[in-house]
């Protein structure tokens, strides 16, 4: 047996290798710099994890995903792997032990932030490291054409004059050829093995279904396809409410979005896994490390922002090889709004500064202070506060996080307020009677001094840290510590943590990365088109409009989509119903759901005779999405 394969067993337990994995990681054991496109569930992370197993030393991953670090080292604990993350917010001091660490201490992967590498004394300190391997998760953001763009992955390269003999691995999972030919570029690969699995999932139906009633389409789908199924859509509330719907109807449904805490996101979600609830209701914070090979259908509510997150999030269906379902939901309004709700939201230089100016207010940061300070954040409190729209404000903080100037982890957690009530004897007192809680309490008074007097918020992270524990210890002992009467204790929850990488200089920060702002507008505007061609176009079969945007061309239809299938249908069919419709509307204007209904016809075929009918000119749809015949009198 191959020792690469003897690894995979030992760690992963897993028998055989995915399409290209093994050929990567022999590529990267024999020394050549390597380039991995593999779709969304191809198992990336193997592609470094195996081979930097089997070398003596560390494998170095960057990776612009604070939450997909810290469960990629989760994981490798879970193996009895030694692997540190370098994320934000972590002190100085902090971040010395850690690399004393990683010196000593027999770890096998350092994962940091691509912004980590901008600091001097920290590449120091990894230069002297036995670096086996430099894995670069997510490469796709270091091209200025794609859709994460990361400034900071431009100095990822300058690696190569420390590591001369070190491979570099990019891996990424969509990204169009001319963003594909900058990565080689950008990172200065050297003469690359490049290996490309095509973005051509054979299994997958794509389905664009225009319907006026979203949820009563759904219920279809669920009855005909009762099997896992992920709905995305675009916001909160919209997860909870259509969750609550499909319960009300009969079908077994949870949701998950990035406002949840952890406890209600593992509940959710093994719910999900377990199939206690067949339907999971989800905005696109689901979906890092689920690997569920038995989804059937993934649903969009509302039309995604790119072809790139559409064609990943789609990726979760079907991992099983059999046939499986990626159905887009649109009608007459969403094509109309889209592109000026789109267009509308796109953040000016103004409007950037004014967020990042207010964002260092809110947090009470000084001109030239407040690097690696980490908060608590709610943005809609942030945006009530300032009177900013939320979307817009979202979109401004996503691009101060994209540039490095911040770090948002939109995750669930907690800010902590605590007073000591009882004299500082009392408390010597209560340590002695509880040696069990000695180490929290002592880390709590040495770090925040003036803790008998006023409320103090508590950095959990940091405390866990001291007091060689982990965060839901010190909360355990804070509400003891609470009921028994030693303290005041109050926690508030938040969404989201945000972390600032450099010190506070206003319109200096803008300036500096405000150059991207325009070329990021023009390519957002670029995506929408894309998006828009492809639910609109409706002549090319979907299957080949999706390989094409990658740069894939494909002669031959799928045969499964929802273009194709409309196409196979006999034409005298399709002209017998269009009459049929023509006879209905004739008597009284009517929607699509109304006609499916008398017709007795499914969906698709409704849908294309008036596909039909509408680009013959014969009817038209109005505001309120009813059909009725043009010109009748």
């Amino acid at each position: 047996m191959k020792a690469s394969l003897k690894i995979l067993e030992k760690y992963w337990k897993h028998q055989q290798f995915r399409p290209y994995q093994e050929e990567i990681i022999n590529a990267v054991l024999e020394g050549n710099d390597t380039f991995g496109i593999l779709p969304t569930g191809g198992g990336k992370s193997i592609c470094f994890q195996v081979p930097a197993m089997m070398k003596e030393g560390i494998c170095l991953v960057i990776s612009p995903l604070i939450a997909l670090m810290k469960d990629q080292v989760a994981n490798l604990e879970k193996r009895d792997i030694k692997a540190i993350a370098l994320t934000g917010g972590i002190k100085s001091d902090e971040i010395i032990a850690l690399l004393d660490n990683l010196e000593f201490g027999n770890y096998k992967f350092l994962y940091l932030s691509p912004e980590r590498l901008q600091s001097d004394w920290i590449l120091d300190r990894i230069k002297n490291l036995p670096v086996n391997l430099i894995a670069i998760d997510e490469a796709h953001c270091v091209s200025q054409w794609g859709h994460d763009f990361r400034p900071s992955y431009l100095k990822i390269k300058n690696l190569k004059s420390h590591f001369p003999k070190i491979p570099f691995l990019a891996l990424t999972a969509s990204a169009t050829k001319q963003v594909q030919d900058d990565v080689i570029v950008q990172l200065d690969l050297e003469k690359p093995t490049i290996f490309k699995q095509s973005f051509e999932r054979k299994n997958i139906a794509y389905m664009v279904f225009e319907t006026e009633d979203k949820l009563y389409k759904i219920g279809q789908i669920l009855k005909k396809h009762n099997s896992p199924t992920i709905i995305y859509v675009r916001n909160r509330k919209s997860c909870i409410e259509i969750s609550t719907q499909l319960q009300n109807i009969g079908f077994s449904a949870t949701y998950y979005h990035g406002g949840l805490s952890h406890k209600e996101k593992d509940k959710n979600r093994l719910l999900w896994m377990n199939e206690q609830a067949n339907v999971m209701v989800a905005t696109n914070a689901f979906g890092m490390g689920i690997d569920k090979a038995n989804v059937k259908t993934v649903i969009h509510v509302q039309l995604p922002e790119n072809i790139e997150n559409y064609y990943q999030e789609t990726g979760r269906a079907g991992r099983n090889g059999e046939k499986a379902f990626a159905v887009l939901l649109s009608n007459a309004s969403d094509i109309m709004s889209a592109e000026h709700a789109f267009l509308s939201n796109l953040v000016d230089k103004t409007f950037l500064t004014k967020v990042f100016v207010k964002l260092c207010n809110y947090f009470q940061i000084a001109y030239g202070e407040g690097i690696d300070e980490k908060f608590s954040f709610n943005l809609n409190q942030f945006c009530a506060q300032y009177q900013f729209p939320i979307l817009k404000t979202f979109n401004a903080i996503q691009f101060l996080d994209r540039q490095g100037a911040i770090n948002l982890s939109q995750e669930f957690s907690e800010k902590v307020s605590v007073q000591f009530i009882i004299s500082s004897k009392e408390v010597m007192r209560y340590m002695s009677l509880n040696p069990q809680d000695e180490e929290v309490i002592l880390s709590i008074l040495r770090t925040y001094v003036g803790i008998y007097e006023n409320a103090v918020a508590l950095n959990l992270t940091l405390i866990a840290k001291k007091s060689n524990t982990n965060e839901d210890k010190i909360m355990t002992v804070l509400q003891k510590l609470q009921e028994k009467g030693v303290i005041d204790y109050f926690a508030k929850n938040f969404d989201a943590t945000l972390i600032f990488n450099e010190v506070r200089e206003d319109e200096r920060t803008i300036n500096r990365i405000s150059k991207d702002l325009i070329r990021q507008n023009e390519l957002k505007k670029e995506q929408i088109k894309s998006v828009l061609n492809y639910v609109n176009d409706k002549t090319v079969c979907k299957n080949k409009l999706i390989l094409a945007y990658f740069g894939e061309l494909k002669k031959e239809n799928c045969g499964i989509c929802s273009i194709c299938i409309s196409k196979s249908k006999p034409k005298s069919d399709v002209v017998i119903l269009a009459k049929e419709i023509i006879d209905l509307l004739s008597k009284s204007d009517m929607n699509s759901r109304e006609i499916e209904s008398i017709t007795k016809k499914s969906t698709q075929e409704v849908i294309s005779a008036l596909q039909q009918l509408l680009e013959n000119n014969v009817i038209s749809i109005k505001s309120n999405n009813q059909y009725q015949i043009k010109n009748k009198k």
